[in-house]
């Protein structure tokens, strides 16, 4: 569970965030209405909170969103990692991602694609009960204003994977109300930026009794890294600006920014939320399965998204978040323990984000980490965005300013010699935010969207097998055959 010395949450407090945690083999939780809010049908007007509380524990349940899916998607396509496992062990996802071999046909296409959209839809009847209700009071505004930013995170997370995607902002009530066409990346843009607009003018800017649910922050971090990938620096910068005025900071010790008790810290801009307490696990298979795959008191997982040799190539020496990003078979974990070797274990590296301190294992009598929060947004990823749109704007010490707050972060506390940027070349500085943002957010999913928007994926990529229309994946098989043929696959698939 959470730990009470950091997070001082009331019982009633507790069993809010549970039901925004909900287990994925659990529906019936959701049924449930949260202690000590008023929610919808117990009065007259207003109070959707049930309806808003629903949507994060979807967050957390629905395949290829938050649960492993999403890191075959997101990492195991970069240059950063590798499938991992055993040899055999889902062989077939590691030619379709490690080798760019995709697939239309494969479950994972389906589950990302559907999992999406799934929220996409329950974000919809949230909106639509807000509008049909014709409340105008701030509560409401600000659960039809949750339901708007998750949608515009599934829909730029489409963006991502897919490129043109269907527009579905109506309520799904018979079969066909789901069936568009694709639309434009610039309208699919256009979307987001509106769901983020109202977003920003209706979230607070934090929960202190509700960490985890959608602020300001996260919808304007959201926005300003739609404007990124747009190459709309201005406008990037602008976002990015306002954020960093909303007391966000980065947390002091990187090497224990990924244990449970950094969740829901100062960095945390938006995090889906775990909850593990005795005999009940709202959680996922996200960490679980990146886990080291051992026997006994070293099975930890599944051993899947593992650290590639050129990602440990790329550390510079001396920097510190290597030894807090890779876990080294054969050798110390950090904290006394010596992992076994390989073999008998099957990978020479593991991802230490995924990694859980003994003393926690011991606490919930399991190896399997079912209670450390998913970082999707945190503040580093914001300062290296900002220094990046500064950087493309002109204003290159100001880039630097904010790319050296992260480097003097992960020096802190380890006697490093990292030492500052201190070029004035634009170029220059380019080269570094981008080094920064691989190690920085080593195997957190950014890499491969960095490369694409970059256009350095097919020089970095290429000899991997990658190509061009591998910026974009199949649109799955099954959606265009339950379309009838109004889906049209993506180019040269």
């Amino acid at each position: 569970m959470k730990k009470i010395n950091f997070i001082k949450l009331s019982f009633v407090a507790v069993a809010s965030l549970a039901l925004t945690t909900t287990a994925c083999d659990d529906d019936s939780f959701l049924d449930r209405k949260p202690l000590g809010v008023a929610t919808e049908g117990d009065i007259a007007a207003g109070g959707f909170e049930e309806k808003a509380f629903g949507l994060y524990g979807q967050l957390r349940s629905e395949d290829g969103v938050t649960t492993w899916q999403r890191y075959w998607f997101q990492s195991i396509r970069s240059d950063d990692a590798a499938k991992g496992s055993t040899s055999t062990d889902a062989a077939a996802y590691g030619t379709i991602f490690d080798a760019y071999q995709y697939s239309a046909a494969e479950n994972f296409a389906g589950s990302n694609w559907n999992g999406h959209y799934k929220i996409i839809f329950a974000c919809n009847d949230l909106v639509a009960a807000v509008e049909e209700s014709g409340n105008t009071d701030q509560g409401s505004l600000t659960n039809k204003a949750e339901a708007m930013a998750i949608r515009a995170f599934c829909f730029f997370e489409l963006r991502r994977d897919y490129g043109e995607v269907p527009i579905i902002t109506n309520k799904i009530v018979n079969p066909g109300d789901e069936t568009k066409a694709k639309s434009s990346i610039a309208d699919v843009d256009a979307q987001i930026v509106s769901d983020l607009t109202f977003a920003i003018e209706n979230l607070p800017t934090n929960w202190p009794e509700y960490p985890g649910r959608a602020t300001k922050g996260f919808a304007q971090s959201l926005l300003g890294k739609l404007y990124l990938y747009q190459q709309n620096w201005a406008q990037a910068a602008t976002q990015f600006d306002a954020v960093m005025s909303y007391g966000y900071s980065l947390y002091p010790n990187f090497s224990e920014l990924f244990l449970q008790k950094a969740d829901n810290s100062s960095e945390t801009v938006f995090e889906i939320q775990f909850l593990r307490l005795a005999g009940v696990n709202y959680s996922n298979n996200y960490w679980e399965s990146q886990g080291i795959r051992g026997t006994s008191t070293w099975d930890l997982g599944w051993g899947f998204n593992v650290p590639t040799q050129a990602l440990i190539d790329a550390f510079e020496p001396g920097d510190p978040r290597k030894a807090a990003t890779i876990l080294t078979s054969g050798q110390d974990d950090g904290y006394g323990n010596i992992l076994p070797s390989a073999p008998p274990l099957a990978q020479q590296y593991w991802n230490k984000k995924a990694y859980t301190l003994k003393t926690e294992r011991d606490n919930y009598g399991e190896n399997k980490n079912h209670w450390a929060n998913i970082r999707i947004m945190r503040y580093a990823d914001v300062l290296l965005m900002a220094a990046e749109a500064a950087n493309e704007n002109g204003q290159t010490a100001t880039a630097v300013s904010y790319l050296n707050q992260v480097r003097a972060r992960a020096r802190s506390g380890n006697n490093s010699v990292l030492p500052d940027v201190t070029s004035g070349d634009q170029g220059t500085v380019r080269a570094a935010i981008k080094h920064e943002r691989r190690i920085e957010l080593a195997l957190e999913g950014e890499r491969f969207y960095d490369l694409v928007r970059w256009g350095d994926a097919v020089s970095v990529l290429g000899g991997l097998g990658y190509q061009d229309k591998n910026k974009f994946y199949p649109i799955p098989q099954t959606a265009i055959d339950q379309s009838g043929g109004v889906l049209i696959q993506n180019p040269n698939y």
